[in-house]
């Protein structure tokens, strides 16, 4: 009898230590998806559908959470210092991994402390006017600018923004001195434009579509390599006379550094799921939505290609940090 106790209780034992060294499959848990930017932008557009199509391929609830702010620094640095364990991601940009780190001290490598699932999407840029500027093509506005130098301003969605750069990237190969109107995201950006406060904005498509569509913004040019499906009457750029002047905004999945790479491969297929749902695509595509897919080492060396073209940008305009 006491030998059978004993061997009762070795297999309990053993059962207890099994459990306890267990490890559930991931994810186990509702995931945090941060925004580092304010609600109702594009950003905001896509992480919310990004994330009601992660649920049903992952199988937990994927919170969005806006942490705007700090040129995206804010939301960035809450992912770069989170636990890397999966739960916390960040939905980047080009502002939170690269621009801002070059622009100003931040508490966290763009890069280097964060590990990459993938790049998901890109929104190319639509520059636009308000309708009361008077003018009707990129001639007539770069004519207007040389006549009155300095007098024409554009919108950003803030400091490092792609709205900003592309502006600046069209101030500098457009030869025109216009100025900078920085706002605290694209929402309060377009309020002002539709409401002539300000003169033009080099916005993503699916923040200006509705406005352009309804009159209220005038499309002068697609700032991509070839014209928009959705307005297919808008010149590129290119054809406007102005080369070298494209931008867009790209947007990553990222985790913290050290985040295992099985974790990291699961969420990578995750997304390549999401991206050919054919129904998510029609949704992404009516914005105006390139749906990108890479591995984690493809979306690192894009985010590093793209840090050394921001690089020239930024130091050409002068904003590099002190």
């Amino acid at each position: 009898m006491k030998i059978i106790k004993r061997l009762y209780c070795g297999l309990a034992v053993a059962a207890l230590s099994t459990a306890a060294g267990a490890v559930e499959p991931y994810p186990s848990q509702p995931i945090t998806l941060v925004n580092p930017y304010a609600a109702g932008g594009p950003a905001d557009v896509l992480g919310r559908a990004l994330a009601r199509e992660l649920e049903k391929q992952l199988g937990k609830p994927v919170i969005v959470e806006n942490k705007a702010g700090g040129g995206a620094a804010i939301g960035a640095n809450v992912v770069a210092r989170a636990k890397p364990d999966g739960y916390t991601l960040l939905l980047g940009t080009s502002a939170a991994h690269v621009v801002t780190p070059l622009m100003q001290r931040t508490p966290y490598d763009g890069i280097k402390d964060f590990a990459f699932v993938s790049i998901v999407a890109n929104q190319p840029n639509m520059l636009v006017a308000r309708p009361t500027l008077n003018v009707g093509s990129v001639s007539d506005l770069i004519a207007k600018a040389r006549k009155e130098p300095g007098k024409i301003n554009y919108a950003s969605a803030g400091p490092g923004s792609s709205p900003h750069l592309g502006g600046e990237l069209f101030r500098q190969r457009a030869g025109v001195e216009i100025e900078h109107i920085p706002y605290g995201g694209a929402a309060p950006a377009i309020n002002d434009l539709v409401g002539g406060q300000v003169d033009i904005a080099v916005l993503n498509l699916a923040a200006s579509l509705q406005f352009i569509r309804s009159g209220r913004l005038k499309a002068l040019a697609y700032a991509n390599d070839k014209r928009s499906p959705l307005m297919p009457d808008v010149p590129t750029l290119a054809e406007s006379g102005v080369t070298g002047a494209e931008s867009a905004s790209w947007y990553s999945l990222a985790a913290p550094k050290g985040t295992p790479a099985d974790v990291l491969q699961r969420l990578n297929e995750a997304v390549g799921r999401v991206n050919g749902d054919p129904e998510y695509r029609k949704l992404m595509q009516a914005q105006g939505v390139d749906l990108w897919s890479m591995t984690s080492q493809q979306a690192t060396e894009f985010v590093e290609k793209d840090q050394a073209a921001m690089r020239k940008l930024v130091e050409s305009a002068g904003l590099t940090k002190k």
